[in-house]
């Protein structure tokens, strides 16, 4: 049986990080690698807790042996990996995901690795993207708009399903269109948060996994939204030094357009634009289902919380 795992750097509540653990225990995963960004006693305990579960506090005394911690975030998960990557193997293979992120196989995740050729080092997982409940979802479950690989029909589908602003946003996504990888640990490797080196080379054999998208939790609500808004502009996925997602000519990348909208119509016009990109209402999930790119996933989070930490109640 191929063994496979996640690896993820965490700075969330415990209700969170026990969805995104619940979720990928009941999938299979052998091994959870999570290395806790902050100091959480509380969140380590529950964690450690768990036979299939690794949990490391990346303390001072953790950085002291890494010459010292990054300021940036995103250097500090990959070297969180690189970490994992250089432990005993317990794993086939791991995945370096984000806490708001979920593997949606379609068929079981081992199953789909295991017949990954041999020379494959890693695997490209595709992101979709989920919408805030609306009225065109039904109780229990979440939905997500896809993308089209090809530029050309995934810009025509994204300004044919968000009229307004699609035609600014790679295929109507407010986060990564590049996906993450699964990856063979592998001694010398360098982990980034979308790719892999080794040797030089770039994601050496890479695959796809068609049949393993991963559901980005990126702006779950309005309120999740607006409170990741202001550290996104300044230092997460909407700063400023970022390319823009759009490839055409006078394309402005994130930053500058939120920052437009804002400056032109403050937090209702913020509002205006999440309510058009990120709500599953009848008329955009119809939209995207013409265009081929709408997924509705049952996910009854509370259900296997209860199933994987009996009598561990956490917001």
């Amino acid at each position: 049986m191929t063994r496979w795992g996640t690896v993820t750097t965490v700075k969330a509540p415990l209700g969170a990080i026990l969805d995104f653990a619940s979720w990928h225990l009941e999938l299979g995963a052998h091994r959870l690698y999570i290395y806790l960004d902050e100091e959480a006693p509380e969140t380590q305990a529950v964690l450690k807790a768990h036979p299939r579960i690794r949990v490391i506090t990346t303390d001072a005394a953790y950085w002291a042996k890494r010459k010292g911690r990054p300021e940036m975030h995103q250097a500090r998960q990959g070297l969180n990996a690189r970490h994992a990557n250089n432990r005993k193997p317990e794993v086939d293979w791991l995945a370096h995901i984000d806490v708001d992120e979920f593997l949606l196989p379609d068929t079981p995740v081992a199953e789909q690795l295991a017949r990954l050729p041999a020379e494959a080092l890693c695997a490209r997982l595709r992101p979709v993207e989920a919408l805030a409940p609306g009225d065109g979802v039904a109780p229990g479950e979440t939905a997500f708009k896809a993308f089209h690989l090809d530029q050309r029909d995934r810009q025509r589908a994204a300004e044919a399903c968000f009229p307004t602003w699609g035609r600014h946003l790679s295929g109507g996504f407010l986060s990564h269109v590049a996906g993450k990888l699964f990856f063979r640990p592998t001694k010398g490797l360098q982990i980034r948060i979308h790719n892999v080196r080794l040797e030089g080379e770039s994601n050496p054999g890479q695959v796809e996994l068609p049949g393993l998208p991963l559901g980005h939790f990126h702006a779950a609500d309005w309120a999740h939204f607006i409170a990741a808004y202001r550290f996104r502009l300044a230092r997460g996925s909407y700063r400023a030094e970022l390319k823009p997602q759009v490839r055409q000519p006078g394309a402005v990348n994130l930053h500058d357009l939120l920052r437009g909208i804002e400056a032109e119509g403050g937090t209702p016009a913020l509002r205006a634009f999440f309510d058009e990109l990120c709500v599953a209402d009848r008329g955009l999930c119809d939209r995207l289902q013409r265009h081929g790119l709408l997924r509705r996933v049952p996910m009854d989070l509370p259900a296997l919380r209860a199933r994987h930490f009996p009598g561990i109640n956490a917001a």
